[in-house]
């Protein structure tokens, strides 16, 4: 399971931690303010108080070693939240932190957070706390329809540990408890002589399946985060 840092315990930010360690991550929480984090103490892995602008203190708590790091601190009226933010997201591409999300409430912010180097903005006024978690969580997953709350269909990508193998051998049903409802061809399986036309609608147990087909898959939120990515 990937390792987050949630930087910035503002509204945004703390659905956020929340969300992702419900999602069973390990999620390091940080804010200055020691109120959010007794707030926050007991619902994530690790709570600390700290100046994220501090690369030297972001280090001592190992947030060197996260895998995806999301600066959610409010850029506020002053000018001084902002200037933080960014201070934050260059501190963290500095320590080789893989990937850098900053939250933006405006497009010209965005456009700074993005020329400094960030992986993407968040706009937090516009997508949700949740939505977010479960992308940072499962970026296999495409879109999704919500047809019961907690239960989704949803396009994944076929990765490469199912390249070549049939509906039987995979036992995705079995092993990750979704179901298999439909599947488009990618370009790997687009010509096979086994197989007729680029949507098969009815997967047979002996349908093989490609890398890059892309898969309908129907279940939990929770069991189609843990189809594997690669």
């Amino acid at each position: 399971m990937k390792r987050f840092a949630v930087i910035g315990l503002g509204r945004f930010g703390k659905k956020l931690a929340i969300a992702l360690a419900m999602s069973g991550a390990e999620v390091i929480a940080v804010d200055k303010d020691r109120n959010e984090i007794e707030q926050i103490r007991d619902q994530v892995s690790h709570a600390v108080r700290l100046d994220s602008t501090d690369e030297e203190a972001l280090k001592a708590q190992g947030i060197d070693k996260v895998d995806i790091a999301i600066v959610g601190i409010g850029q506020g009226h002053s000018g001084a939240g902002f200037e933080s933010a960014i201070l934050t997201v260059v501190n963290l591409k500095q320590m080789g932190v893989p990937q850098v999300y900053a939250r933006s409430e405006d497009p010209i912010a965005g456009e700074v957070f993005s020329k400094i180097g960030a992986s993407e903005v968040i706009y937090p006024e516009i997508e949700s706390a949740q939505r977010w978690a479960y992308k940072l969580i499962a970026p296999q997953i495409g879109e999704k329809i919500d047809f019961a709350p907690g239960y989704s269909l949803a396009r994944v990508k076929a990765p490469a540990s199912f390249d070549n193998k049939t509906v039987m051998d995979l036992q995705v049903r079995q092993k990750y408890s979704v179901n298999l409802v439909a599947i488009k061809r990618g370009e790997h399986g687009k010509g096979k002589k086994s197989e007729k036309g680029d949507i098969i609608n009815v997967p047979m147990p002996n349908t093989v399946i490609y890398k890059d087909d892309i898969l309908m898959v129907a279940g939990s939120d929770a069991d189609l985060a843990k189809l594997p990515q690669d």
